[in-house]
């Protein structure tokens, strides 16, 4: 359903070197650049992609209350291993690996600007 979205940052550099690590665990990778400005990932396995920029408008990018992203996993291996490669890249715990209901297995952290992450495996 979603073709791609952008998580904004004030360090690409350190953005692209973070968002690396997390996607490498869910089997994700570069796709493309536009320039400077904005790295975008993705996985033959899904048609959508996740971008990470700086902001358009050129001031400070600012994560929302009540905003998160949330990133498919194969398996909860693959979330605990995702989780596990944000805190080790310098993100915050946002709430340990998991089951959250019967359905659904999940990990939470923020990246180094401060936007909440979700990996999940849902069944």
């Amino acid at each position: 359903m979603i073709g791609y979205a952008t998580i904004g940052t004030n360090n690409l550099d350190n953005a692209t070197k973070f968002y690396d690590a997390v996607f490498a665990a869910l089997g994700g990778q570069r796709t493309f650049a536009m320039g400077d400005r904005m790295q975008f990932y993705g996985s033959k396995a899904a048609p959508g992609m996740v971008a990470v920029c700086k902001p358009y408008d050129e001031k400070t990018a600012s994560c929302g209350n009540g905003s998160m992203f949330g990133f498919p996993a194969a398996t909860k291996e693959a979330v605990d291993a995702a989780h596990a490669a944000a805190l080790a890249a310098g993100g915050a715990d946002e709430g340990a690996p998991g089951a959250r209901t019967d359905n659904f297995y999940g990990a939470y952290f923020r990246d180094l600007d401060g936007n909440k992450i979700c990996v999940f495996k849902m069944g």
